[in-house]
């Protein structure tokens, strides 16, 4: 395989072949999440391991994982070798076949998996994924209800968006699709005043508690989380929290369901982030670092209870793509790569001797650092204008001039070659699990420089 080192990234640099790229983009693309007259996307060249470059040469490590997803980086060259191999022998086949490759996929994803979690349904992403996982607990239970945390996300499609506890829900929220709301627990924001970690869980568990009585344990079909929630801000849950959820799903007989399309393979520094809790789901979800985005996959992977549902019933759902070979050769390809070359390992030690130790060091030099937390290579640096007082560095959902304290410290970032993951008042460090000790202390300096940018807006600058 012959790729562009990041290296000479400059030397191959090709200004007119990217203006051609963002005309073209700019006439035929319609972008998601944006007002498409307000954004000038970047044309992007290549990319390689922890980075990329675009068309002017300019190189950025890549600590978003463009959507934390490239969990094994870009261009993987065991996993492109076996798309092509899959391609030359079988490139599609309906999900009504045995294809080897889909089998495979499927044993070596249940191997990982929690508990009797051996079943797996395969889709095209995370979206679909909390879509039929919905469904078959409603199946199920023959209940209507789910219910989900506040700050989450879940997905764009119409259960998914309306499962989803941030503002992109706004929109879309039909305010009928049997979605409940509850507060998850969030020490740094606590909503229950909480003054420990202990305090918190005891406290968001009775809030949940409270929630399901005043719904009626009856009407309630599944609980959805995110083992760890991502987008909305890496919120760690404190010991025992996930364990008192389960424990209450079983107590009222409702499907407990991890989402784990963006803390799964090996993000968290485990296989799935539902092991750091020794807690086991009804249902599972999973995307992105199963094949780190080569080719679109997610699936659902289903206790033996829930299975069993189906065993003489038909499960209505499916997809014409659900296993696609091409996707399953990839999935086959990154997780072998990641079992052989350590990468899970290399996540988990990369964060708890690089990323964790150097997130508080810089803490402790910034005043618009209010807090930083996470595991594996999933962090957040949470931004604020007072570190007393804890206002955020910029508003709830802010955008436009609101937002401008966040844009300069993304654009300071880039300056610097870095290509951060910044949400609301937070940046997320989120760079691929086979992220090197030299790479991360790289991006970590980047990061610490382009944090003068907010502490130009803290109280007192």
């Amino acid at each position: 395989m012959t790729t562009t080192h990041p290296a000479s990234a400059a030397a191959a640099a090709d200004p007119a072949a990217g203006a051609a790229v963002k005309a073209a983009d700019r006439a035929h693309v319609f972008h998601s999440w944006s007002a498409q007259g307000l954004i000038d996307p970047p044309a992007i060249a290549g990319a390689e391991g922890s980075y990329f470059w675009d068309y002017d040469g300019n190189r950025y490590l890549d600590f978003s994982s463009q959507l934390v997803n490239t969990n094994i980086g870009h261009q993987h060259p065991k996993v492109v070798a076996a798309i092509q191999e899959q391609a030359a022998k079988l490139c599609t086949l309906a999900p009504g076949f045995a294809v080897d490759v889909r089998s495979e996929a499927a044993r070596l994803i249940a191997e990982r998996t929690p508990g009797d979690l051996d079943k797996i349904f395969f889709t095209n992403g995370g979206a679909e994924a909390v879509e039929n996982a919905v469904r078959m607990a409603r199946l199920h239970t023959g209940r209507p209800k789910v219910l989900s945390a506040y700050r989450s996300y879940h997905g764009a499609t119409a259960a998914a968006i309306n499962l989803t506890g941030d503002p992109r829900r706004w929109p879309s929220d039909t305010a009928s699709a049997g979605v409940v709301h509850f507060w998850g627990p969030f020490r740094y924001r606590s909503p229950f005043h909480a003054e420990n970690e202990a305090q918190e869980c005891e406290r968001a568990l009775a809030h949940l508690e409270q929630t399901i009585a005043f719904e009626g344990p009856q009407t309630i079909a599944a609980i959805i989380l995110e083992t760890v929630p991502g987008t909305a801000g890496i919120m760690v849950p404190p010991a025992g929290y996930l364990a008192g959820v389960r424990e209450i799903c079983d107590r009222h007989g409702i499907v407990f369901i991890l989402d784990e399309v963006m803390a799964g393979f090996g993000r968290t520094g485990r296989w799935f982030a539902a092991e750091h809790f020794g807690v086991t789901p009804d249902l599972l979800t999973f995307a992105k670092g199963v094949n780190s985005g080569y080719v679109p996959l997610g699936g659902v992977a289903i206790s033996a209870e829930i299975a069993a549902t189906f065993d003489q019933r038909p499960y209505p759902g499916g997809l014409t793509y659900s296993g696609h070979p091409l996707a399953c050769a990839s999935a086959v390809a990154t997780i072998n790569a990641m079992a052989e070359e350590r990468i899970v390992e290399n996540a988990d030690r990369i964060g708890e001797t690089v990323i964790g130790p150097a997130l508080r060091e810089i803490a402790g030099r910034h005043p618009s650092v209010g807090e930083v937390r996470g595991m594996g290579v999933f962090w957040a640096v949470e931004l604020v204008k007072d570190q007393e007082t804890r206002e955020p560095l910029v508003p709830y959902n802010a955008s436009g001039a609101a937002n401008a304290p966040m844009g300069e410290f993304a654009a300071a970032c880039k300056r610097a070659g870095l290509w951060p993951f910044v949400n609301m008042n937070r940046t997320h460090v989120v760079p691929p699990c086979t992220v090197t000790e030299a790479e991360a202390k790289e991006g970590l300096a980047a990061l610490d420089d382009a944090l003068t940018a907010a502490d130009a807006h803290t109280t007192g600058a």
